[in-house]
């Protein structure tokens, strides 16, 4: 990234997200450390724990490993950007799902909380596409 601004905006926002990982890590924590046997096995959550116990292992609702290859990047600063927009739009569905099946406040506070501020990062990855696109004469003719 060659704007200093766009940099700060992605160091901002990737920031967060590490502390939004730690969040939804610390909720998992929450809902599993008191768990019998009786009741993981019962809950479906019997695989998870034969492997990690109730370690918090990130890995997607439908048991998809959390891993590097879930990011997309082709070195074109707009096509990046847009797909950085649509990661947080995913987030975003992904917490609205969570907030229509979930009703304790425990939980639902600060899965709001998250839903807001994806909201809030695809703006300013938004704002970095204006940016970016405002300076750069390629980047001006492919927007």
């Amino acid at each position: 990234m060659k704007d200093k601004k766009v940099i700060g905006v992605l160091t901002d926002i990737g920031t967060e997200e590490l502390a939004h990982l730690e969040i939804v890590g610390s909720i998992i924590h929450q809902l599993t450390k008191d768990l019998t046997p009786d009741e993981i096995k019962a809950s479906g959550f019997d695989k998870y724990y034969i492997d990690h116990t109730l370690a918090v292992w990130p890995q997607s609702a439908g048991g998809e490993p959390f891993s590097a290859s879930q990011f997309q990047s082709t070195g074109d600063t707009i096509t990046d950007l847009y797909e950085d927009m649509a990661a947080e739009q995913k987030a975003r569905l992904t917490y609205d799902n969570i907030l229509r099946i979930v009703k304790d406040p425990e939980i639902a506070d600060p899965i709001r909380f998250l839903r807001e501020r994806e909201i809030v990062h695809f703006q300013r990855f938004g704002e970095a596409n204006r940016e970016d696109c405002s300076k750069s004469e390629h980047a001006q003719y492919n927007h």
